[in-house]
């Protein structure tokens, strides 16, 4: 059983650990079976059951306010369940989150509904061949011809790339060189000069695709914002949903711990169960470190933004470096105290060595938090 007495902690409202127990509850019930052969069905099907239960309704506004805490809630306790049911919730909002904060009315009307309901699935198109986390310098193009848009360019690395009815695609329109040059579009798939090229497999399989855009022609309204604006809004998303990746890795490692703790008690080395060794309490005291203090700046990030902090940069940032390599850490502890069980292939805390690994990279590597953290800092 999975430590809860942070819920006690003041970041949260009674609604908050209300919804922490149902979701857990559904979680428990829902999500003992999924068939990671076909990632494709089984993200599908998620979407579908997160949004018939409800939990999918959090991850649009159409205020533009989205609870952070419960997002980050939500993630932590899918993730300890079940990645890819972490994976599916994650993307319905990072891939509307454009659309919620500054979507115009129609824009929002039209596609939260579907998204919220798990009846349109979503994705974020930002990363490039040549610029993962460097955004400014994406080179896609949108060109203005009357009233319409024609986009030029590539996307990869797109989660729910190939399965998603409905994409955030970046791509420079040129009002200024860099950072500045760049605005957001709303793409539907199967649109005229828009085709999946590849799908990628990766170690924790996820859809996962790589997007081409040849004189792929959209209406003038599907740009979100103004002309321009694409990075800022870029930013403003991820800096909502970059504490909720920390918070997919708290699960991961509250996942790894509990396992653990189950396996020191029940595995006895001459006699005496493992739990018994200092050298395995000193393991057991590290990893509960660690998930308290991730637990602790996420919880921190996610309470300012809500408290009404425009931007949460350092925040967030801290939040989600801290959360992942340190439950890379937990996660590997795991697996040394389950010995030989740790490296069999579909045990739990296998799963979870393989599951970790891709959350130091997405959404900003851990060394581009770095960056940021210490621009962040150095800067007042």
């Amino acid at each position: 059983m999975a430590d809860r007495s942070f819920l006690d902690w003041p970041f949260f409202d009674d609604r908050h650990r209300a919804l922490a127990d149902e979701i857990d509850g559904w979680a428990a019930g829902h999500l003992g079976g999924v068939d990671h052969a076909d990632v494709d069905a089984a993200c599908r099907t998620l979407v579908s059951d997160l949004g018939a239960a409800g939990f999918l309704e959090h991850t649009g506004a159409e205020d533009g306010k989205l609870d952070v805490r419960t997002l980050c809630l939500i993630r932590e306790t899918l993730a300890r369940h079940e990645g890819l049911a972490d994976f599916a919730f994650a993307m319905q909002g990072l891939g509307t989150g454009a659309i919620s904060l500054f979507g115009s009315s129609d824009q929002k009307a039209q596609w939260l509904p579907l998204s919220r309901s798990g009846k349109a699935i979503a994705a974020f198109a930002l990363t490039e061949p040549q610029s993962g986390s460097d955004v400014a310098n994406s080179t896609m193009t949108a060109t203005r011809d009357g009233d319409a848009f024609v986009l030029d360019g590539e996307k990869t690395w797109i989660s729910n790339g190939g399965i998603a009815d409905v994409y955030t695609v970046f791509a420079r329109t040129g009002e200024a060189p860099g950072a500045k040059g760049l605005s957001a579009f709303i793409v539907p798939a199967g649109i005229d000069g828009f085709e999946v090229t590849e799908r990628l497999e990766t170690i924790a399989p996820h859809p996962l695709a790589t997007l081409r855009f040849s004189a792929c022609k959209i209406p003038a309204s599907s740009m979100i914002g103004n002309p321009g604006e694409g990075f800022r809004i870029a930013m403003s998303v991820l800096d909502i949903f970059r504490p909720t990746v920390g918070a997919a890795a708290l699960g991961f490692a509250r996942r790894a711990l509990d396992e653990s703790i189950g396996r020191v008690a029940k595995r006895h080395v001459q006699g005496a169960p493992l739990s018994d060794l200092q050298m395995v309490q000193g393991h057991i005291a590290d990893m509960a470190l660690d998930v308290d203090a991730a637990a602790l700046l996420i919880y921190r990030a996610a309470w300012t933004k809500d408290m009404g902090a425009p931007r949460i940069t350092r925040e967030a940032a801290m939040a989600k470096l801290f959360a992942t390599d340190r439950a890379q850490e937990v996660i590997d502890k795991a697996v040394q105290l389950h010995g030989a069980d740790g490296v069999r292939s579909g045990h739990a805390v296998e799963t979870l060595y393989r599951e970790i690994r891709a959350l130091r990279i997405y959404e900003g590597a851990s060394d581009v938090q770095k960056v940021v953290i210490a621009r962040q800092t150095l800067g007042g």
